[in-house]
């Protein structure tokens, strides 16, 4: 008979990671909080008020449970280990909370590298530059996550997958999902390649200007995505006086606007043309 008050405990899926079901709804959770795993091993019931509790995913709104317990027989329990290491790394070194949505996402993604390097198949990652200066605290724990998987697994993790790791780790804490993340590192891509094509000449990926120009456009489309508006008070003089760059500008926002379906105002273009400006004088 159920105790009111309580969950049982289907499934222990990690130290910090535990699958319950309310017996009174048959609703499915997973909970998550340090040690909550190691601690209810052997105990069928969890108080569904325990202090230990940290975040509660109800998997039937946020995740198909039928994907999660695929999840749950498909993982290595090592690598699900592995991963809840990392998520308190993360945790500890940006001193915030973590969308539990990273606890699916990290061992899948892990479960997936350690087996294509173990099948030799290569892995490679186009976006690598711009995620180490766009990410670079999210970088260097990726590169501790690396380590420790290669400590792990007795398998060497190449710089191209700490790459895909900093995305999860910014992905931990972040608003967009790592599909999202690489979406945008695609668009920037598409972007700086256009620029190149329309001057003629490579961007030298090493330079200030160029890591400005990154970091410019990914916070224009990230500003975008999130509705929020800029006010350029010199737009007319820099219209009139630069109309190369700000011809390009306004091409660049409109590869941006087809691709996130938004509409970018005469302000944020201005903006753009400062940084086109900028690249043109040092190239």
């Amino acid at each position: 008979m159920a105790m009111e008050g309580r969950q049982r405990i289907d499934r222990v899926v990690g130290n910090n990671v535990i699958l319950t079901t309310d017996p009174q709804t048959s609703t499915e959770f997973v909970l998550f909080g340090k040690g909550i795993g190691f601690a209810s091993k052997g105990d069928e019931w969890i108080n569904a008020a325990d202090p230990r509790i940290e975040k509660r995913y109800r998997l039937d709104e946020e995740q198909p449970i039928k994907q999660f317990q695929e999840l749950v027989e498909n993982i290595d329990s090592e690598v699900i280990l592995i991963s809840e290491k990392i998520i308190e790394s993360v945790k500890e070194h940006l001193c915030t909370p973590v969308r539990p949505k990273v606890y699916f996402a990290l061992p899948n993604h892990i479960q997936f590298a350690l087996y294509r390097l173990r099948n030799g198949m290569e892995i490679n990652n186009p976006f690598l530059h711009e995620t180490r200066i766009n990410f670079p605290l999210e970088y260097e724990i990726a590169t501790k996550a690396a380590l420790m998987i290669s400590s792990s697994f007795g398998i060497t993790v190449p710089e191209d997958e700490v790459g895909f790791l900093a995305l999860h780790v910014h992905s931990c804490v972040g608003t967009a999902s790592v599909g999202e993340l690489v979406k945008l590192r695609g668009l920037l891509n598409n972007i700086v390649e256009f620029i190149e094509h329309a001057r003629g000449i490579p961007l030298q990926r090493t330079s200030q200007d160029y890591i400005r120009l990154v970091m410019h456009m990914r916070a224009v489309v990230e500003r975008l995505m999130l509705g929020r508006k800029v006010i350029n008070p010199i737009n007319t003089e820099l219209k009139a006086n630069h109309p190369e760059a700000y011809k390009l500008a306004a091409d660049i926002a409109a590869i941006i606007q087809e691709d996130i379906q938004a509409p970018i105002s005469e302000d944020e273009i201005g903006y753009m043309a400062i940084h086109m400006h900028r690249l043109f004088q040092v190239q």
